[in-house]
């Protein structure tokens, strides 16, 4: 993959934050006083808001670490963070965070959020709302379902078996990792952040987690869960193929990628044969014998016993050395 923008650039250890912005004029004031003075540069993404929350930043937030980027039309929350990554990019951020302008992120914890990256231990961190029963009784539960099945999702596409809050939206990237994503290729909409996960694994990036709470107010999500089901269903089968493509035969080939091929074979070829002789025995009124019962059943059973094999290797090998350490 070519490097993103800002490839020669001066990398200082600077804390950049990204907040996209739509329908959130009652909120960003609030979010941006309480930016601690750890954060060096703040990056508000207008992304054509009926708000005008540009416009509200700029007249009433005097805080200068604060720019104002605009977007002549809407290209959703991917769209907008990018736009910031790629500001903070060019102005040699060495950490940039993503943060939700409607105030259920708070930014106390960018502290928190960053410390695995400064102290070398992960490239990528988001946050857990899910770490404690607390938190998760407090969480509507329209909300609760929805992640729950996304989060499933993300995991099986991305490869990032242990993320337990995987479409979580408070996150931190350390600057050279980020240039190593194509950021014209992920997805602007609302996969933005399962898909930059995705793009995460094939640069073999770590990923860590970390504990927050989430605050639930009276603002409206923008997400309707029945219109993006499809779309998000899609996204996911099309990235766990690229990811089991790039990660088992394109980049690198073992015997987990010999299970997959040898399990995806045996369980189709015995499902045909099950299946022919189901639909064609009535017609020709024969009964199917042991011996083609098992002609079916045998390698349905075998090919699932290797299919679980992989499932369990690609579950174990998730990235485990930091890759800003190796850039």
């Amino acid at each position: 993959m070519e490097p993103g923008p800002g490839g020669n650039r001066t990398v200082n250890a600077g804390i950049a934050v990204a907040i996209p912005c739509h329908r959130v004029g009652k909120s960003i004031l609030d979010v941006l006083r309480r930016i601690g003075p750890e954060v060096a540069r703040i990056y508000v993404v207008d992304d054509r808001c009926p708000d005008g929350t540009g416009d509200l930043v700029e007249a009433q937030c005097g805080d200068p670490r604060v720019r104002v980027l605009r977007h002549e039309t809407q290209r959703g929350v991917g769209g907008a963070t990018m736009t910031g990554w790629r500001q903070a990019l060019c102005d040699g951020a060495g950490i940039v965070v993503k943060l939700d302008g409607d105030g259920q992120m708070d930014p106390a914890l960018i502290p928190r959020l960053v410390g695995p990256i400064r102290a070398g231990e992960a490239d990528y961190t988001k946050g857990n709302r899910f770490w404690r029963l607390d938190d998760v009784e407090q969480m509507p539960r329209a909300r609760l379902v929805g992640n729950a099945v996304l989060s499933f999702l993300s995991k099986f596409s991305t490869g990032y078996w242990d993320l337990f809050d995987p479409t979580n939206g408070f996150t931190a990237v350390h600057a050279r990792v980020l240039e190593l994503l194509p950021l014209e290729r992920i997805a602007e909409d609302w996969f933005f952040e399962s898909d930059v996960l995705f793009r995460l694994n094939t640069v073999r990036a770590v990923v860590a987690e970390i504990p927050m709470t989430a605050r639930y107010g009276s603002e409206e999500s923008n997400l309707r869960a029945v219109r993006v089901a499809g779309p998000f269903l899609a996204h996911h089968f099309v990235n766990f193929g690229k990811r089991i493509f790039y990660n088992y035969w394109l980049r690198s080939f073992s015997v987990a990628s010999i299970e997959l091929a040898l399990g995806l074979a045996l369980v189709s070829f015995g499902s045909a044969v099950g299946a022919w002789h189901w639909i064609t025995g009535p017609l020709r009124g024969s009964i199917a014998t042991s011996g083609t019962v098992m002609l079916a059943a045998l390698p349905v059973l075998i090919g699932v016993q290797l299919l679980l094999a992989f499932l369990s290797y690609d579950m174990q090998s998730q990235p485990r050395t930091p890759l800003q350490r190796r850039l």
